[in-house]
């Protein structure tokens, strides 16, 4: 007979040693630890939450209509349009005079912010369809609207490499497009301050081997009257097989 205890029959295996819970229970807290700070990383941010005070300040004041959060992706600006201050006239994308009082407000915050982070510049409208000569759909206006805002802000100094603009037309609503009060509400401009910025290019390295032999390729003086032949190269040969280029050639890597 086979005792029960035998790794052939036994069906739960070996125990585990007793290091191992506490082990894996590290583990865990590990884990739960950075996905806090990956989370929290927008709001470990100084600048995010100074900026996140002020524009607060600036919604409990009246100075401006809408909403400020924080979220791991970074932090949203929501401006909406108030009782009688419309950001844009119907159909059209040009800035109105309201328009341009509010980001007069808010462009401090942005410019500061925008040292480090990039801003999206995000136009919503609302469910109302639009066909005309300009604007096929809510599409093309809200990003028009969108690309508006963008051309304000980089008069204001902003840094155009910061910037982009996106239009989501209709489909993001806040609330139901069932009144004209929540279609007020759904025509709204977002700044979205991205918590980690586009990469910048790599910088350009040292020229190739083949760009310098070009560059500092000599041609000697023929008489007059004969085509000049290029000067021998003896640290770069030619390849094997290829043969001499008839005369009266132009020399081999010719100009732009």
């Amino acid at each position: 007979m086979i005792d029960e205890d035998d790794k052939r029959v036994a069906p739960m295996g070996e125990p585990a040693p007793p290091w191992m819970v506490n082990y894996a229970d590290l583990m865990t807290e590990l884990v739960c630890f950075f996905v806090i700070l990956y989370a929290l990383s927008a709001a470990l941010n100084k600048d995010m939450q100074k900026a996140q005070a002020d524009i607060q300040a600036m919604i409990e004041e009246g100075k401006m209509q809408g909403q400020v959060a924080m979220d791991k992706e970074g932090m949203r600006i929501t401006m909406e349009e108030q009782s009688q201050m419309a950001f844009f006239e119907s159909g059209r994308a040009e800035l109105t005079d309201n328009m341009r009082a509010q980001l007069d407000k808010i462009a401090p915050v942005l410019r500061t912010l925008s040292e480090k982070h990039d801003i999206v510049v995000e136009g919503h409208t609302d469910n109302m369809p639009i066909a005309t000569k300009q604007f096929a759909s809510n599409w093309e206006l809200s990003t028009a609207r969108a690309t508006s805002v963008v051309k304000s802000m980089l008069a204001s100094n902003f840094t155009p490499k910061r910037m982009s603009a996106v239009g989501y037309g209709e489909y993001h609503p806040i609330v139901v497009n069932d009144s004209d009060a929540n279609r007020k509400k759904n025509r709204r401009v977002v700044f979205f301050i991205k918590n980690n910025p586009y990469p910048d290019a790599p910088a350009a390295g040292p020229p190739g081997i083949a760009g310098a032999a070009v560059s500092t390729a000599a041609v000697t003086q023929a008489p007059d009257g004969e085509n000049p032949a290029p000067a021998a190269e003896a640290e770069i040969p030619a390849p094997a097989g290829e043969g001499a280029a008839p005369e009266g050639a132009a020399p081999a890597g010719g100009g732009e």
